[in-house]
């Protein structure tokens, strides 16, 4: 899960960073390249392989819109990480079998 966080954590700084209009509008490739079978984004970036291959063809607005979709997964993935080691409160004050 830290790799998911460190991962959230450097597209929430370029996102941050491409709010600005008129400035260059940076890869969020962050040297992990992996599909997740499930989710079918890659581990590193959260970007679809769609988003990838049209990437250097995309106009800034179109690279700030992925941008946006970037941090809306990444947050969704911390919170699904988040919810499968914590489960809830009733779940975990549950008793167990007894024997």
């Amino acid at each position: 899960m830290n790799a998911l966080i460190n991962a959230s954590k450097i597209i929430a700084t370029y996102a941050d960073y491409t709010r600005a209009r008129g400035q260059f509008v940076p890869s969020p490739c962050v040297s992990v390249c992996l599909m997740g079978p499930a989710s079918q984004l890659c581990d590193g970036c959260f970007r679809t392989l769609d988003e990838i291959a049209a990437w250097s063809a995309m106009d800034d607005d179109g690279k700030r819109g992925v941008w946006q979709s970037l941090v809306r997964r990444a947050s969704e993935a911390i919170s699904e990480a988040k919810s499968a080691t914590n489960p809830p409160r009733e779940l975990a004050a549950a008793p167990g079998p007894r024997a």
